[in-house]
């Protein structure tokens, strides 16, 4: 049976096949929180805390026709308490139905949880009224005949955040989804306010103002004459040649990383002429490189 587009349209939806999905769990504080955002940063579709006999059926959901869903990462744990015992049951069935499933398992040894809920100050989700090593006991007798299930199991003792993301995307991310960088250009005028959430920011202001040029000033940096006369001494070309310099070997660092969105900030005085002239340069100038997704954004360009 297939869906049928609005009436009249002759059309159908067809289902988008689902490539993959991973069953994040294991032992609370390993990591889960992590390891789902290194996935949703690579485009797949996020579930956190989901019983386990709840996967099956969202499953089916993606599967629906008309469904948009081609990846898909559940996080099902031990915090459900009797109701993860169900996970082998659940993940028999899937195997049954022949769906592409992984498991990921997240561990740690009992002295770095106990570090972990102690820096936190967080109470173990399985012994809320009891001691931390008392709950970090509880959940690995429930969680350990999934361990042995698991396509991968990942040790996080030691690891930061950042060498966990890192892990994860180098073992089991595509590498094509798990590195698009997405890059914005942002321009800005520093009488309007400072860029917020900028990681990296250029001041222009040395450039030739074409807010003193009566024909000019109604222009923005969107305009060639505007980009002519910013450029008319050479310092505009001088500024691309060290800034390119530097992105062309920035960028790459924060693909292998694992970052997943950079905004680059460049403020003039009203946001109108030159900042959007070199934020339109550098987004045309990075628009086809192939890790990276590039926006532009001119936030004072109408003020």
């Amino acid at each position: 049976m297939n869906a049928q587009t609005p009436e009249g349209s002759g059309a159908s939806l067809e289902p988008v096949p689902l490539e993959d999905v991973v069953i994040i769990t294991g032992v609370s504080g390993a990591g889960r929180s992590t390891a789902m955002e290194a996935f949703e940063d690579a485009g797949y579709f996020c579930v956190d805390n989901l019983p386990p006999e709840m996967i099956a059926s969202l499953v089916d959901v993606f599967l629906h026709e008309g469904s948009k869903v081609r990846r898909a990462a559940v996080v099902s744990d031990a915090r459900g308490g009797e109701y993860f015992a169900q996970m082998s049951r659940v993940l028999d069935e899937l195997a049954q139905a022949n769906i592409n499933f992984r498991v990921l398992f997240l561990d740690a040894s009992d002295q770095e949880l106990l570090t972990r809920y102690q820096e936190t100050r967080r109470r173990h989700p399985l012994s809320p009224a009891g001691s931390v090593p008392q709950g970090v006991a509880v959940e690995r007798e429930l969680v350990n005949p999934i361990k042995v299930r698991a396509d991968l199991v990942v040790d996080s003792t030691g690891l930061t955040a950042a060498e966990l993301r890192a892990k994860l995307i180098e073992d089991l991310l595509p590498r094509s989804s798990a590195t698009k960088l997405a890059v914005t250009f942002e321009s800005f005028g520093f009488k309007h306010g400072p860029a917020r959430d900028a990681d990296l920011l250029v001041d222009v202001r040395f450039l030739p103002n074409p807010h003193y040029v009566d024909e000019l000033r109604p222009l923005t940096g969107c305009d060639q004459a505007i980009v002519e006369y910013v450029g008319r001494d050479g310092r505009l070309e001088q500024l691309y040649g060290h800034l390119l310099a530097l992105l062309d070997f920035l960028l790459p660092q924060y693909v292998d990383e694992g970052k997943s969105h950079l905004t680059i900030a460049i403020g003039c005085t009203g946001g109108h002429h030159r900042s959007v002239a070199v934020a339109e340069g550098l987004s045309r100038r990075y628009a086809d490189a192939e890790d990276l997704t590039v926006d532009v954004v001119h936030r004072d360009i109408d003020l």
